[in-house]
Formats: structure tokens, sequence, C-alpha cells
């Protein structure tokens, strides 16, 4: 064994990794197309020569999932100096497309790991550098956040530019602090951004009304910076920065935990409130171990109340206070028609249903396990089968009914391949 895996099992307690996770890649195009029969090679990050397994794409460009080796459970279920996720290293190959590296993907016990991987086709130039994905922000060492008020002013002219709290569907995340001029900025669509940091700064392995209530938390801190233009009325040109000590972590292409996906999906249109006041609430948080933080929610804290049967509405009160409610969002900005209210499924009939026929339709161009229904506006068995088939594709529970995930999840996706196809004429 080299030097390297050496030090890499002596960090992750690898030598007890006597628990098992799985991984899931996807790869696509920078277009956001799957790419098929690419190769996928994972090893240990502390070992990247050492492959302990191949794998290969198939048309919806997902590999299959692959069971790895993981520390135990308890070892993210209570603060620790050991690592509780182990770290693997994907080479992932492809005809006609430069090869792409990530480095640092985690994988904890009992856990589904999603990885998407972005290629670029290959053009005989430098090739793109590998994705490093940085300790967890519960593992690592990071900045503890600067405080500030939970509400912010509103007599500053120019600093509340919106009327109403909308999701928006991208946000700007600058890679650093926000005086940072070298660091980039990233347009990135705010599911995607919110599933990054809840997979950045919890642990997926948590009760899931403790993993609701930060996930809350981190929605309503970043829109209270959408909604009070909080950087833009600065100066900078971005929504948010990836610093711990102004907001929150994000890590460009990290991996995200299945269970994150989905509470963010059963949650992302919502925020915190307190009554009378019509911003989302800066909610503020800390570790609460390394880190104390009087009158912000704990990560750990949130943790042990939730094993004890907190809800997540109990949790945040215990923190934050009996005033904060949970709100909804008036608009989601981007989304072509918005949720009906009820489910779509067999017997169901109208305009609704006719738009979900289309959009699949439109879908299937690019994911042809999707199968092409006729449009009638009559939700029968193959409808109900196309939307299976969706779901299996997006990761999705496979009931094939249309619910708030499934529709939304049809929107995002829609939205991507028709912005594709017209940015091709």
């Amino acid at each position: 064994m080299n030097e390297a895996m050496s030090n890499t099992l002596v960090k992750t307690a690898q030598t007890d990794m006597i628990d098992t996770g799985t991984l899931q890649v996807t790869v696509r195009t920078e277009q956001n197309l799957p790419i098929e029969n690419a190769t996928v090679s994972i090893s240990y990050t502390g070992d990247p020569e050492g492959s302990i397994e191949e794998v290969q794409t198939d048309s919806s460009g997902k590999t299959g999932t692959v069971t790895l080796n993981a520390p135990p459970l308890e070892y993210s279920l209570e603060p620790s100096e050991i690592m509780p996720y182990a770290e693997y290293t994907l080479r992932v190959t492809a005809p006609g497309f430069e090869p792409a590296v990530i480095s640092g993907t985690e994988v904890l016990s009992g856990q589904r790991s999603l990885q998407d991987v972005r290629m670029r086709p290959a053009a005989g130039g430098e090739l793109p550098g590998a994705v490093v994905i940085p300790e967890h922000a519960l593992y690592g060492s990071y900045p503890p956040k600067i405080a500030e008020p939970e509400i912010k002013p509103v007599n500053l002219n120019g600093e509340i530019v919106l009327d109403r709290v909308v999701v928006p569907e991208f946000i700007v995340v600058h890679d650093g602090p926000p005086r940072d001029n070298s660091a980039e900025n990233y347009y990135v669509r705010y599911k995607d951004y919110i599933k990054n940091v809840a997979s950045s700064e919890i642990y997926a392995t948590w009760p899931y009304p403790a993993l609701i209530a930060n996930i809350l938390a981190i929605e309503s801190f970043a829109l209270n910076r959408v909604y009070t233009e909080w950087y833009r009325s600065k100066g900078y040109a971005f929504t948010i920065t990836s610093s711990t000590a102004y907001d929150q972590k994000w890590s460009s292409g990290r991996n995200i935990f299945e269970s994150i996906d989905a509470a963010v999906e059963d949650v992302f249109r919502s925020y915190l409130s307190r009554p009378n006041v019509r911003q989302p609430i800066l909610t503020q948080y800390c570790d609460g171990r390394r880190v104390e933080c009087p009158q912000w929610l704990s990560q750990w804290g949130s943790a042990e109340l939730g094993e004890q049967g907190y809800d997540a509405v109990a949790i945040l009160r215990y923190y934050y206070g009996d005033s904060i409610y949970i709100n909804t969002a008036e608009e989601i900005s981007g989304v072509p028609q918005s949720y009906p209210g009820y489910a779509l499924q067999i017997g169901s009939v109208g305009a609704d249903v006719l738009k979900i026929q289309e959009q699949l339709n439109a879908i299937s161009d690019h994911y042809p396990l999707i199968p092409k229904l006729t449009p009638d506006g009559i939700f029968g068995e193959q409808t109900q089968q196309a939307v299976r088939i969706f779901q299996s594709v997006f990761g999705l529970s496979q009931d094939g009914i249309v619910g708030p995930g499934t529709w939304y999840r049809i929107q995002d996706i829609y939205v991507a391949v028709t912005r594709l196809a017209e940015g091709a004429e």
C-alpha cells in the first residue's frame, strides 16, 4: 500500500469501513444531454490509480447502483474526529469527449450518493482540471458565520427591490468571500443549489425531520439574500457566496445524497416567516459543537431532537422561537405551469394531463427510454407507464402518479430540453 493510500485510510478510518453505501453516477454533456456508454472507473481517493469498480452508463446517462465501503453509521450520528464518510475518485471517459475526474465523492453508510458528471466534446486543447470536492462542513475546518440581523431593514433606499417572495430558477453563487475578485461566479439552478448546500452541511443519515428543519433554514437564508438583493444592492454581481463566514457552504461539482434530494423536492417552495414580516427570515445556524450559537439552529442539536421524535416545526421553534412558521412562495420562476393542487393519476382528465403528456413527449426526444404518448388529456395506463419510467430515470419514487415532486421535476427537465432545442435553432 502506498503512503498516500495509508494516510487516507487513517484520515477516514477506512480500516474500520465495516458498513456500505451506494453510488450512482449520471454523465451528461454541458447542455444537459445524457451520454451513453461512458465508462466510470471508481477508486479510493487516496489511491486514485487503483480502480476497485468500473461501470458504464445507459441511454439515460446513468450507471447502475454500485455498492461501496463506508465507515460505520454511528460516526455520522455524533460529532467525531473520524471522517464519517468514505471518499472516492471517479475517472470518466466517453468516445468523443474529454475525460473527466471527480475527486472526493462522499459515500455514507446506508445512503445513496448521486454524482453528476459533466463532459465537454474533445477539442484537442487543454484537458479540464479535476473537480475536487472539499471536506464536509461538519468535518472540515471552516470559518464560523458572521452574525447578522435575521430581518433586514426595509427603509434603505434601493435595498428591497422585490414586492413578493419568488423562488428563483437560478441564483448566482460567488465561490469565495464577497471581496475575493478572483473567485468565479456560477449560475446554479436554485433547487440544485439547496441540494448542494444541504449535502455539504448536514449528514443524510440524520432523521427526516432534522433534514427538513435544516433544509428550511438553508432555503429561508438563501431566499432572504434573493429577496433583499443583499449583494447586488452593494454593487456585487452575484446572489450569494460559498463562504461559510458570510453565507452557506456550496461546492461546485459535489455529489448530493438521495435522501436530501427527496427532502428538498418536498419543501423547495417553502421558507420561514414571522408574523407581519414580509421577507424570508435570515435563519442563521452553526454546528452547535465546535461553534456555539444561542438563538440560532444547532445542526448537531437538530439531529438529536429528530432522534427524540421532534418534528421539523418543533425543531425550528426550539431554536428560533414559537413565532416562526413555514410559508410558501407565491411564484416559482421559470416553471411553465404551477402544480394544479392535486395529484394526476389513472382516471384524471383535462388540460393538466394534456400538458404533462406533451412535456413528457418533448423530454423523450432526449431520453428515449420514456415512451411517446398520444396527447389526449386522459391519464391512462400508457401515461402511467411513461410517468413511471420518467420517475425511474430521474430518481423519483416509481408510483406512476404525478404529485408535486414529479410535477416539478417534469417542469425542470422540460425547461432544460426546450431551451436546448431553442438554442440549436
